[in-house]
């Protein structure tokens, strides 16, 4: 006869763990579900392997335009567009991408348009590049000097409410907003998972 098992038993860490790790992987719905009910049309983005799943769940959209972009920068003039346009947008890109920026968001401050970023981060917990360690840790930096209000997501469980905070504050106020999306919370890659 197998004896009883206490509460803190590996049975229950693995429940726990596999719960978790569900969690995490629920975020990209949580964040599309988001974009979906605040009415945003258009998702611009830098090809990335963070931001994989939500760009498959937009991709897959008919409701939502989803424009593929060379550069990082490109999707402020675009999210400028789309405002003009009568449209919502929002722009999802790496912490290596934030630098191509800079010179970008002024066209965000100075003609008021909203503007919400979401940023996969680099150069934190786990990191195996050192290229993306310098950028990764300016980021936030980067972004509150240029005017841009910070948001951070650390847990999957708080994605709802963060994202929904940034696309307020950006479409009800008019203004810059960044979602960075930890790297402990989207997983260490290493070099087998950079291909």
């Amino acid at each position: 006869m197998r004896p009883a098992r206490s509460p803190g038993s590996s049975d229950t860490l693995l429940s726990t763990k596999k719960s978790r790790n569900r969690a995490e992987a629920a975020w990209p719905e949580t964040v599309y579900g988001v974009l979906k009910s605040r009415g945003v049309r258009q998702v611009a983005y830098v090809p990335d392997a963070g931001h994989r799943r939500l760009i498959e769940l937009c991709e897959a959209d008919r409701g939502l335009s989803t424009i593929p972009l060379t550069s990082e920068e490109q999707g402020i003039g675009l999210a400028a567009g789309a405002w003009l346009g009568g449209e919502r947008s929002a722009l999802l890109m790496q912490s290596s991408g934030v630098g191509n920026c800079v010179n970008a968001l002024t066209l965000a401050s100075n003609c008021g348009f909203p503007l919400l970023i979401l940023v996969t981060m680099r150069g934190e917990w786990g990191e195996f590049n050192p290229w993306q360690i310098p950028m990764g840790q300016a980021t936030p930096g980067t972004l509150h000097s240029s005017g841009v209000r910070i948001f951070r997501l650390d847990h999957a469980d708080d994605a709802e409410a963060v994202v929904e905070a940034a696309a307020g504050l950006a479409f009800e106020g008019y203004a810059m907003a960044a979602v960075l999306i930890s790297q402990r919370l989207l997983g260490a890659k290493s070099f087998e998972g950079a291909r």
